[in-house]
């Protein structure tokens, strides 16, 4: 027996016996939504509404008001919050320590991306992860920037890695490399023959585009105008697979990053042309969310992830930053 332990504590509350329900009040009073609160903890709303249902006959009271936008704390509920969280936090904490997650890091991360980063990159994370941390399970997400943008939002995602344009960055994002545009056409079209093409051919090609609101299409748009020209898109596809397809077997034109059509430029199928004019790099930036996920995993996936991005970056799809976030070599193009 431990020398300052003379009796057994004479608490009696069962509060702790089943900490999910406790997780389900937390995550519904912070994220003010059941629905929010499900994509976060990643259970079906059903199963959330009867744990919060359990709760209050075990507590005898309300602790949610429902209201026209969600749902809000009541009284009581207002009044048990702090206490609740700070029960969750040790409770974690006891968790970390058994597990020793200090030491190993162990848990899901979940990571959110458009495809055309997603392709390059996960096969190489995946082989890193597998090889050095097996404790940790990926979990990735594919969508266009708006889902990514809206599940880092919800806090469903650990790690978000989407495309941003213009100068800055939202704050708390990190700059991972810089991308140039290409004009993409098919197996020997005379446009996409050179190694770099002015906005200005762009005038009426025949193109298939992804539909807005996109961050791309956006760019596109803005330096549409600027130039004064007319872009026809003949179809609007998110999908890229379908994009690559319809340039090399239909003659119409896209716009993409070079690693996106990495595989295809390098086999011939199709022809990468760099496009010169202000504004058409983006940024490939990573975001880590501040609510969810277990931290050293979380740490030690997005370090990967910048160690990956630098290595891919000496191959020439992108160009690598330095320590002050600045291009560190130019990318070049396999035409």
């Amino acid at each position: 027996m431990h020398p300052s332990i003379n009796k057994a504590t004479g608490i009696q509350l069962d509060v702790t016996a089943d900490l999910h329900k406790w997780r389900a009040f937390l995550a519904i009073a912070e994220l003010g939504s059941l629905t929010r609160a499900a994509l976060y903890l990643d259970v079906d709303q059903s199963v959330l509404s009867r744990r919060i249902n359990a709760l209050e006959r075990e507590c005898g009271a309300r602790l949610f008001n429902r209201t026209g936008r969600g749902v809000e704390l009541s009284e009581v509920g207002a009044r048990i919050f702090p206490n609740v969280k700070r029960l969750l936090s040790d409770a974690e904490q006891l968790e970390a320590d058994i597990k020793g997650e200090s030491r190993v890091p162990t848990g899901q991360v979940t990571i959110a991306l458009i495809p055309s980063i997603s392709n390059p990159l996960i096969h190489n994370l995946f082989v890193r992860m597998r090889e050095r941390f097996p404790g940790i399970h990926l979990k990735v997400l594919e969508g266009s920037s708006g889902q990514v943008e809206e599940w880092l939002a919800d806090a469903r995602v650990d790690i978000a890695i989407l495309y941003r344009y213009g100068a800055t960055l939202p704050e708390g994002d990190q700059a991972l490399a810089i991308v140039d545009t290409y004009l993409i056409g098919g197996k020997g079209d005379p446009v996409t023959r050179s190694a770099e093409v002015s906005f200005d051919v762009f005038d009426k090609l025949p193109f298939i585009l992804p539909s807005a609101p996109n961050g791309l299409r956006n760019a596109l748009d803005r330096a549409a105008k600027e130039h004064k020209l007319t872009l026809q898109p003949r179809m609007e596809a998110d999908s890229l697979p379908l994009q690559k397809l319809l340039v090399a077997q239909d003659g119409l034109y896209t716009v993409l990053p070079l690693h996106a059509v990495w595989n295809e430029v390098s086999e011939g199928t199709l022809q990468a042309a760099k496009v010169i004019g202000p504004g058409m790099a983006r940024t490939i930036s990573m975001s880590l969310s501040k609510s969810k996920g277990p931290a050293r995993a979380v740490a030690e996936v997005a370090s990967a992830i910048v160690d990956i991005v630098n290595d891919m970056g000496r191959s020439g799809m992108w160009h690598r930053l330095d320590d002050a976030g600045q291009p560190r070599a130019a990318a070049t193009a396999q035409t």
